[in-house]
């Protein structure tokens, strides 16, 4: 039996569009002698739908377009399909109108409905507000083989692997007990650095222990700030890997299992990449030409400082979107070094971008003037410095409304996280590209882009971070250096852990409070940020739900 994972790559909401997407893919493998093909969790509707699955008239649509796909597909090949099915006894037992659901098509029918077990809720996931869990151990036979269905989450809950459960039941072992011949799981899983390892062990874990072929199928594609790598494997009932589909890139992987040895036959390994750089840096080309490409636009703006965190977002933008859809612009005022001008139009030449440059010293002199008599007996300080970051994106926003490019905001997740960023100046945009990458890993990236041709001018690695709102400032007169600040943060926001708990690993305490400290009174700025795209275990982004006022210390 030859069966297809179909890495897709959906645009939530867009049924039609999605289910031509299958579609095509069904009619190609039909003609490669294919007999089941399997699509991600919710391929249909695209996933995550969140409050979409609100409207009646969505999940009727959905229906519809099912039933459309049943019709449509080749006759003699199996297809599961990912969707949202109504809920009909919710009015009178109770729980959520819908279930997350796989549908089985075959001969112009859905031949079976199979819904999700486990319903996470939390990070970015709130499955609960939409769904009831389904009840039932889920399989199907196809030519004599029992095919074992599981949904994303119900793969995550082996005590053995994970040293604890998080749900009453497992339905890998629910379904071992029913003596299937193969579990398949169809998922729609976040990525986050590392994540396809831990992925790859469980699966292994789990066929090792239920003595079953597994096949995994994931989504890619970002949709909002989650992105999906894809990486779908497959592993034998020994534990070998037998087939994995590509990182970040759309696949069809085709698999043969032996009805005699009850097994998957070894296919297609694509290579993974190499290190946590690379991995990121893929993902984070594929959030930004998602994002932009399925919110209708087609170019990007960006201001261009000469710093290490705006050279990165502008060949993160390169790659995916191609330079000519990039613009840069040059915003010097009195206050920026020649370096930083030099080293913006170095990194725009290695990139073959355009650039722009607006002098805003003028500018700047028009609101002291304007301000004078407001500020009269004041000292220099925040609020001025902020006028050169408010005047910059209020320019970086004209041209945006002007011409049609999606502004992207520079901001890393340090400085997310401490509020070193001004609201309605640096913070404007409609994508924050690396506001989940901490500061010491964007010079990672840097310095691995840098592996084989100068792509980011070595001064703007080399050279002191600075904001340059006043003269001979560096981001260390207000900050601890990153390589503390990042692995305080780490502490804080990943870990979750207090103030005394980090002293005791050895920082400052008197550094610590400040940190921690900062990170509460930056909860009002974060909620104002755009969004931004999720790399991290732990982003300031839907999973991040901290209150603003607070009175925690």
């Amino acid at each position: 039996m030859k069966i297809a994972l179909a890495q897709l790559n959906p645009t939530v909401g867009d049924l039609k569009g999605n289910a031509q997407q299958i579609l095509k893919t069904a009619q190609q493998v039909a003609t490669q002698g294919v007999n089941l093909l399997l699509t991600p969790e919710l391929s249909l509707c695209g996933y995550p739908p969140r409050d979409l699955l609100l409207n009646a008239n969505f999940i009727a649509d959905m229906e519809r377009e099912l039933q459309q796909l049943a019709r449509d597909l080749p006759p003699e090949l199996y297809v599961s399909i990912g969707l949202a099915t109504a809920n009909p006894d919710a009015i009178i037992t109770g729980g959520k109108p819908l279930f997350n659901s796989i549908a089985i098509l075959v001969a112009g029918k859905v031949q079976n409905i199979f819904h999700k077990r486990l319903l996470p809720t939390y990070d970015v996931f709130d499955e609960n507000r939409y769904f009831t869990p389904g009840s039932e151990a889920n399989y199907f036979i196809l030519d004599g083989i029992k095919i074992g269905v599981t949904v994303c989450e119900d793969l995550w809950n082996d005590e053995e692997f994970w040293g604890k459960r998080s749900y009453l039941v497992n339905p890998i072992a629910e379904l071992a007990k029913l003596d299937i011949d193969l579990s398949i799981n169809l998922s729609a899983s976040p990525y986050s650095v590392g994540k396809q390892n831990i992925r790859s062990a469980m699966l292994k874990h789990a066929a090792i222990k239920y003595d079953r072929a597994v096949l995994y199928v994931n989504q890619i594609g970002a949709n909002d700030d989650l992105i999906f790598d894809g990486c779908s494997l497959g592993f034998d009932r020994s534990g070998e890997l037998v087939c994995r589909g590509k990182s970040f890139d759309r696949d069809l992987i085709i698999v043969e299992f032996d009805k005699s040895k009850q097994d998957l036959k070894t296919a297609t390994i694509q290579p993974q990449p190499d290190c946590a750089d690379a991995e990121i840096w893929q993902a984070l080309v594929l959030g930004v030409r998602d994002y932009i490409h399925k919110c209708g636009f087609q170019k990007a703006i960006l201001g261009l400082s000469g710093g290490i965190d705006s050279a990165l977002v502008a060949a993160i933008a390169a790659e995916a979107l191609g330079a000519d859809n990039v613009l840069g612009v040059l915003m010097p005022s009195t206050y920026s070094s020649s370096h930083s001008v030099t080293d913006a139009l170095a990194l725009a030449a290695n990139l073959g971008i355009k650039t722009e440059t607006i002098p805003i010293g003028d500018l700047m002199q028009g609101f002291d003037r304007t301000l004078e008599s407001q500020f009269k007996g004041t000292e220099f300080g925040l609020a001025e410095e902020n006028i050169q970051s408010r005047i910059r994106g209020t320019l970086l926003m004209s041209m945006s409304n002007k011409f049609g490019y999606l502004l992207l905001s520079t901001g890393n997740k340090s400085e997310m996280a401490v509020g070193y960023c001004t609201l309605y100046g640096d913070m404007n945009g409609g994508l924050a590209v690396i506001a989940d990458v901490p500061k010491m890993r964007v010079f990672s990236i840097c310095k691995w882009l840098n592996r084989e041709r100068e792509i980011i001018p070595i001064n703007i690695i080399t050279k002191p971070p600075s904001a340059e709102l006043k003269p001979g400032q560096v981001d260390q007169d207000s900050l601890p250096p990153y390589e503390i600040l990042d692995a305080i943060l780490d502490a804080i926001v990943c870990e979750h852990q207090s103030a005394q708990q980090i002293i005791d690993r050895g920082y400052d305490p008197q550094v610590v409070a400040k940190i921690t400290r900062l990170v509460k009174i930056a909860e009002f700025k974060r909620r104002q940020a755009p969004p931004g795209l999720k790399i991290t275990d732990r982003a300031f982004g839907t999973g991040w739900r901290m209150p603003i006022a607070s009175a925690l210390r």
